[in-house]
């Protein structure tokens, strides 16, 4: 079966995704991925997008931006950003994608600065809501490319907080719940183990330990029951391909 890596990611996002659930669905690959687990797995998820539209149903037109006209139309509610981080604040979302130019290993995610902040490399975007999303929601659910300087020891800077320095450092700073479910990447998928350190889940078909190893800034464990990732299934790759047929976000 042939599939590209962006389909296996969005295919492994949407595996993460549970029936009934609230997700906080993120732009490009989280927007497929909820579109999978409601047409397969999921069909009472519910998804929240940022920019205030709620959704009981994914629209079956490809998504540029969340704000495009097949977002709305159809859509149960159409609000303010605002309304929907009250209810995730109130803690009625269960799951939230972000993505982010840096994660470590205790699942810190960085978009703001590479560098020093006080006088950075690179200034990237902010927080854009993703430090709202990774502090309220239940479940935090990240997707990034696997490569040795994203993934890294140590972020420059903590914009989006996973489990701090490991062990409880969420409870004792005051977040109530959440924490990171899965790191999906490239390469693999990634679950919080012992202390909270990320470690290697499941490795994607054709991928080898070593290359997963290579692309990791810090030393990677790997879980007691280390399995493959199973394939897109064709009725997964459907639904990808009846929304993005060219590839516009997979390809």
């Amino acid at each position: 079966m042939n599939y590209t890596t962006g389909e296996l990611m969005v295919v492994a996002a949407a595996r993460e995704i549970q029936d009934k659930e609230v997700v906080f669905v993120g732009m490009r690959l989280p927007m497929l991925a909820f579109a999978v687990a409601k047409r397969t797995h999921a069909p009472n998820a519910v998804g929240f997008y940022e920019c205030g539209i709620v959704r009981d149903f994914p629209s079956e037109e490809l998504l540029y931006t969340m704000g495009d006209t097949p977002n709305i139309e159809g859509a149960k509610w159409c609000t303010s950003t605002n309304h929907l981080m009250f209810l995730m604040q109130r803690g009625d979302v269960d799951c939230g994608f972000i993505g982010g130019a840096e994660i470590d290993k205790y699942g810190n995610v960085n978009t703001s600065y590479i560098g020093d902040h006080k006088k950075p490399a690179v200034k990237l975007p902010g927080s854009g809501g993703a430090a709202d999303i990774a502090s309220l929601s239940k479940r935090l659910l990240v997707i990034m490319n696997h490569e040795k300087r994203r993934l890294t020891d140590r972020v420059d800077y903590i914009t989006s907080p996973g489990a701090g320095t490991g062990g409880d450092w969420r409870q004792e700073k005051g977040l109530p719940r959440g924490g990171i479910g899965a790191l999906i990447t490239t390469l693999g998928v990634m679950r919080p183990g012992d202390n909270n350190e990320l470690e290697l889940s499941s490795i994607h078909p054709g991928v080898s330990k070593a290359e997963v190893n290579e692309s990791t800034g810090w030393d990677l464990k790997e879980a007691n029951d280390l399995k493959e990732t199973l394939p897109p299934q064709p009725e997964e790759l459907n639904v990808i391909r009846s929304i993005d047929p060219d590839g516009f976000w997979t390809g």
